[in-house]
């Protein structure tokens, strides 16, 4: 079975890919100290933090997969755009509008 990263990045990164699947998804987000919910809505946080916005397309969704809610996904922006900065949370604010909709 093809894994996701090696299905979207493989043909340039073959390295990176496979770190991503086997590292990353296949080790770290399996560990048990952390549920999947809490890793989603930390690193949604850490990408807002960061402003990094194209990642929020794949994290966002993965965090409602993992039980992390619109709402509270909203409220991590509001919460962080304190600490963070005001541009980086209406950064992610549009991610967020763009990927479910006008009621968030």
């Amino acid at each position: 079975m093809t894994k996701r990263a090696q299905s979207t990045i493989g043909d340039i990164a073959p390295k990176l890919a496979q770190l991503t699947d086997d590292v990353l998804f296949g080790d770290v987000w399996e560990r048990p100290e952390l549920s999947k919910r809490d890793r989603s809505l930390i690193t949604c946080a850490a990408l807002v933090a960061t402003g990094r916005t194209e990642q929020m397309s794949f994290h966002f969704p993965r965090a409602i997969e993992n039980g992390v809610t619109r709402e509270e996904l909203v409220e991590m922006i509001t919460h962080l755009a304190f600490y963070v900065g005001w541009p980086s949370a209406m950064s992610a604010l549009t991610r967020a509008r763009e990927l479910f909709g006008a009621k968030t």
